[in-house]
Protein backbone atom coordinates (compact mmCIF):
# COMPACT_ATOMS: atom_id res chain seq x y z
CA UNK A 1 0.00 0.00 0.00
CA UNK A 2 1.44 3.73 -0.62
CA UNK A 3 0.90 6.16 0.95
CA UNK A 4 0.38 10.51 -0.36
CA UNK A 5 3.17 12.90 0.46
CA UNK A 6 3.32 16.72 -0.39
CA UNK A 7 5.96 17.67 -2.17
CA UNK A 8 6.41 21.87 -1.69
CA UNK A 9 9.36 23.08 -3.66
CA UNK A 10 10.65 26.41 -2.72
CA UNK A 11 12.43 28.28 -4.76
CA UNK A 12 15.28 30.99 -4.06
CA UNK A 13 13.66 33.99 -4.12
CA UNK A 14 10.08 35.27 -4.43
CA UNK A 15 10.50 36.57 -8.19
CA UNK A 16 12.38 33.52 -9.34
CA UNK A 17 9.60 33.01 -11.77
CA UNK A 18 9.39 36.29 -13.54
CA UNK A 19 13.99 36.27 -12.90
CA UNK A 20 15.11 33.18 -13.91
CA UNK A 21 18.69 33.11 -15.42
CA UNK A 22 19.32 30.78 -18.40
CA UNK A 23 20.91 28.15 -16.22
CA UNK A 24 18.15 28.02 -13.70
CA UNK A 25 15.75 27.99 -16.82
CA UNK A 26 17.44 25.12 -18.03
CA UNK A 27 17.58 23.51 -14.92
CA UNK A 28 13.92 23.90 -14.14
CA UNK A 29 12.96 22.41 -17.80
CA UNK A 30 15.03 19.09 -16.29
CA UNK A 31 13.06 19.47 -12.93
CA UNK A 32 9.74 19.47 -15.53
CA UNK A 33 10.88 16.68 -17.70
CA UNK A 34 11.72 15.07 -14.08
CA UNK A 35 8.16 15.43 -13.29
CA UNK A 36 6.32 14.51 -16.33
CA UNK A 37 8.18 11.19 -16.26
CA UNK A 38 7.22 10.15 -12.05
CA UNK A 39 3.38 11.34 -13.64
CA UNK A 40 3.65 8.99 -15.93
CA UNK A 41 4.89 6.24 -14.15
CA UNK A 42 2.01 6.93 -11.60
CA UNK A 43 3.94 7.73 -9.15
CA UNK A 44 2.69 11.74 -8.75
CA UNK A 45 -1.55 12.55 -8.63
CA UNK A 46 -0.52 16.29 -9.28
CA UNK A 47 2.08 18.48 -9.86
CA UNK A 48 2.30 22.20 -11.20
CA UNK A 49 3.49 25.84 -9.81
CA UNK A 50 0.83 27.45 -7.19
CA UNK A 51 0.21 30.98 -7.68
CA UNK A 52 1.16 32.30 -3.84
CA UNK A 53 0.81 36.06 -3.66
CA UNK A 54 3.97 35.77 -1.91
CA UNK A 55 5.69 34.40 -4.71
CA UNK A 56 5.26 30.97 -6.84
CA UNK A 57 6.57 27.89 -5.83
CA UNK A 58 5.89 24.14 -6.34
CA UNK A 59 3.69 21.73 -5.60
CA UNK A 60 3.70 17.70 -6.20
CA UNK A 61 1.53 14.71 -4.32
CA UNK A 62 3.42 12.39 -4.64
CA UNK A 63 2.45 8.26 -4.43
CA UNK A 64 5.18 6.51 -2.62
CA UNK A 65 5.66 3.35 -0.33
CA UNK A 66 6.77 4.97 2.59
CA UNK A 67 8.57 8.52 3.71
CA UNK A 68 12.22 7.20 2.64
CA UNK A 69 10.72 6.39 -0.73
CA UNK A 70 9.27 9.81 -1.08
CA UNK A 71 12.19 11.62 0.33
CA UNK A 72 14.60 9.56 -2.59
CA UNK A 73 12.26 11.06 -5.35
CA UNK A 74 12.30 14.84 -4.18
CA UNK A 75 15.96 14.66 -3.47
CA UNK A 76 16.41 13.21 -7.12
CA UNK A 77 14.99 16.30 -8.44
CA UNK A 78 17.34 18.14 -10.89
CA UNK A 79 16.10 21.27 -9.44
CA UNK A 80 17.34 19.73 -5.70
CA UNK A 81 20.74 17.85 -6.88
CA UNK A 82 21.72 21.30 -8.42
CA UNK A 83 21.04 23.28 -4.92
CA UNK A 84 18.60 25.59 -7.03
CA UNK A 85 15.82 24.90 -5.24
CA UNK A 86 14.75 23.59 -1.58
CA UNK A 87 12.36 21.13 -0.93
CA UNK A 88 9.65 20.30 1.83
CA UNK A 89 7.88 16.92 2.32
CA UNK A 90 4.85 16.15 4.34
CA UNK A 91 2.83 13.46 4.64
CA UNK A 92 -1.25 13.20 3.98
CA UNK A 93 -2.83 11.41 6.53
CA UNK A 94 -5.48 9.04 5.05
CA UNK A 95 -5.33 11.21 1.87
CA UNK A 96 -7.89 10.56 -0.95
CA UNK A 97 -7.76 10.12 -4.34
CA UNK A 98 -10.50 9.58 -7.19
Amino acid sequence: MSGLFLFRLIPPRADFAQTMTDIEQHTMHLHNTYWQQLLADGRVVVYGPVADPEGVWGLGVLRAADRAEALAIAEADPSITAALNTFELLEIIDGVTG
